[in-house]
């Protein structure tokens, strides 16, 4: 099988965009920055949706839906919000087309204008704030803890497959609560709900933290974040919970009589993460073979080749497999046959590595005689022979080491990757090496803001959950003052 994807050390942005493509996750589609979803790459993230929905039932929350159009005049409510989202959005003005009277296809109706013109959200804070004040009138209401699974659309103009498309699939949480401390609570939690799913089944080491005011999302008070490394060194923000404070409850008039019998504003929250993880994953794990799957959110855990010759060594070894796939099923291992009979074995084993399967089994002949069965490992890819017997144990736990083996692996190269910097111009030549930058910033916008500009870095997050950062310093750029180090990178 000739070799399908471009080399990342020769041009890493070639090589994403031509595993995307070859590993069956995706292509752009007719409408320009909009893309396709193959099965296979949906299948991924219909397992990321699975046990993220999961995880968020757990804390508590229920799902629902809401309207695709939002009325203009919504945005217009909450300045900031507005502001932020802007010159993204998709407008709707016309209802109705109408055959075009010089012969030209069809045209826009001039008749059907809308009488307001309507959003394609980009987010749905307005059209859910709008909702929630029917839903609210008294303490006893509270707290509201919804989620959505949706599409949006922010219209993009520089688009790359699931990093940043005009129109992306996601899920958007929004609460509302009756106090300030259980509105950040909440926040809190769910950026960590974030950080467990994308640690422990994306196998993608994060760093959870807050936001600068600049980086902060339109209209909140506090943004939490996770931000992961990529394997040239960039920043992805792979999740982000939002403290809204009673901005949107006071845009839309959401008042609630408090224990007292006082009225008071609703405290609110919105969080979410989108099909970008799906980038975060190939970025974070993949090689010049193709993808690397994470066990937990392969589609196909194991797939089982046979070497064979004639039907009746197939039919064998087709039954031979079978056996083990319940074996596997049992202990809720997905699993395939790839029995196909119009290619080579050595194709099935390249096409098998593209899509990053953790576990291929090989069998011919002389292994069924034996009582054998030859494994070989995505992540390593080493290969080895194993009895039959136990074979489905066996494989639990090589999935198991796989898994741990691949998160251990980012984490080391974010450790590689992640140094402390002093002085400016050393910064100036350490952000072209790549990787993440502890520094001190004196905390103004303004110093960020030249930073940005002189460096393309952006302040990433100020770190939460490490001690590293703790520390009295100098900022790296102005010299004034510091009480703890944050991190800068190139990002996504």
């Amino acid at each position: 099988m000739a070799k399908e994807v471009t080399n990342r050390e020769d041009n890493y942005s070639q090589w994403y965009n031509n595993l995307v493509v070859k590993a069956d996750l995706a292509e752009n589609s007719a409408v320009r920055g909009c893309m396709v979803i193959k099965p296979y790459g949906y299948a991924i993230w219909e397992k990321m949706h699975e046990q993220l929905d999961r995880m968020f039932k757990e804390t508590g929350h229920v799902n629902a839906y809401f309207p695709l159009f939002i009325p203009k005049s919504f945005l217009s409510r909450e300045a900031e919000h507005v502001e932020g989202f802007a010159k993204e959005c998709a407008v709707v003005t016309h209802h109705r087309l109408m055959k075009d009277p010089n012969g030209n296809g069809v045209v826009v109706d001039p008749d059907a204008r809308l009488e307001e013109e309507l959003v394609v959200r980009p987010t749905s804070e307005t059209i859910i704030w709008n909702t929630y004040k029917n839903w609210i009138k008294s303490y006893r209401d509270l707290p509201i803890l919804v989620n959505q699974w949706a599409n949006v659309v922010r219209w993009e103009m520089r688009t790359r497959l699931f990093l940043r498309t005009a129109e992306f699939l996601w899920q958007e949480g929004h609460t509302a609560h009756a106090t300030k401390i259980e509105a950040i609570q909440e926040a809190e939690k769910m950026v960590n709900v974030y950080a467990r799913f994308a640690r422990e089944y994306m196998a993608m080491p994060v760093v959870i933290g807050t936001k600068s005011e600049h980086e902060r999302f339109a209209g909140a008070l506090e943004t939490f974040c996770i931000e992961a490394m990529m394997q040239d060194g960039k920043a992805l923000q792979a999740g982000t919970s939002h403290f809204l404070g009673q901005n949107f409850a006071k845009a839309f008039d959401v008042q609630f009589a408090n224990k007292e019998g006082k009225l008071d504003y609703v405290w609110a929250t919105s969080w979410g993460v989108s099909t970008r993880l799906m980038g975060g994953l190939i970025m974070a794990h993949s090689d010049n073979e193709g993808l690397v799957l994470p066990p937990k959110l392969a589609p196909i855990q194991v797939v089982m080749v046979p070497i064979y010759k004639g039907d009746e060594e197939l039919s064998q070894m087709k039954e031979y497999f079978q056996k083990i796939g319940k074996e596997l099923a049992s202990l809720g291992i997905s699993y395939k046959i790839d029995d196909r009979d119009n290619v080579r074995s050595g194709f099935k084993f390249a096409e098998w590595e593209l899509k990053g399967v953790p576990v291929r089994l090989t069998v011919g002949q002389r292994d069924i005689d034996k009582g054998m069965v030859e494994i070989a490992r995505r992540d390593t890819r080493e290969k080895g022979e194993t009895p039959r017997e136990g074979i489905a144990q066996h494989i639990q736990k090589l999935l198991d080491d796989i898994q741990a083996n691949i998160y251990r692996k980012a984490l080391d190269y974010r450790a590689a990757k992640t140094r402390k910097v002093d002085d400016w111009e050393e910064f100036k030549v350490e952000i072209e090496k790549g990787g993440f930058l502890l520094c001190h910033w004196d905390g103004t916008p303004e110093t960020e803001a030249r930073i940005q500009e002189e460096t393309k870095a952006t302040i990433r997050c100020i770190p939460l959950d490490t001690d590293v950062i703790k520390e009295e310093g100098k900022c790296i750029y102005s010299g004034r003052p510091s009480h703890q180090r944050v991190i800068f990178a190139r990002a996504y």
